[in-house]
């Protein structure tokens, strides 16, 4: 099995990228974490590797992170979930934060994570509320230093990340909108204002 691969990104989008090592080029799926991880074209990157091996397909799917490749491998192992979703999950919230609504059972928090529904939310944390020791570190220091979004900051930034753009500049530009007392307090006025400032 493919642990972890480094090499020259060759190519890179929001979600893939393929890196190539000894003359071989490896396509890995990614989540948008990861993608604001990497460097340029052409830059060396080093990721670890989670290798899911099906009757018709060999995927590899990357992480800048290996937290991510732990959380994960924990979403895998919940029944429902697939690594395509798994993926998706982890491009529609940050790594530390998922692992903190799952052991804090925020439900609320999950569904708002894009193909995550109440009954999958609900199995989730059911099945790894207990599982995360191994991220709980982690999680711990980062949720303490990141700033809350509330509901309405959290559907603009989930509609800017879907139009492609990386999660830190997506929320850094949600969080300037939303001091701005102009930006109003509906969506279609933050999320206005924050296309404003992401560009």
């Amino acid at each position: 099995m493919i642990a972890h691969l480094r090499g020259q990104i060759l190519s890179k989008t929001p979600n893939a990228v393929v890196i190539e090592c000894g003359g071989v080029g490896y396509e890995l799926a990614i989540s948008v974490a990861t993608y604001t991880e990497l460097g340029e074209r052409g830059s060396q990157a080093s990721l670890h590797v989670h290798t899911h091996v099906r009757e018709d397909a060999l995927l590899l799917f990357g992480f800048a992170d290996l937290t991510e490749k732990r959380l994960f491998e924990k979403l895998l192992g919940v029944s429902g979930i697939g690594p395509k979703l798994a993926i998706t999950v982890l491009s529609g919230i940050a790594a530390e934060r998922l692992a903190a609504a799952i052991r804090g059972g925020d439900h609320a928090t999950l569904t708002r994570i894009p193909g995550i529904g109440k009954k999958t939310a609900e199995r989730v944390v059911l099945e790894l509320k207990d599982k995360l020791d191994d991220v709980a570190a982690f999680a711990a220091g980062s949720v303490a230093a990141a700033p809350t979004l509330g509901a309405l900051e959290e559907d603009v930034l989930s509609a800017l990340i879907n139009l492609g753009y990386p999660r830190p500049v997506a929320q850094k530009a949600v969080q300037s909108a939303a001091k701005d007392a102009a930006a109003g307090k509906d969506f279609e006025h933050l999320f206005r204002a924050a296309m404003a400032t992401v560009r």
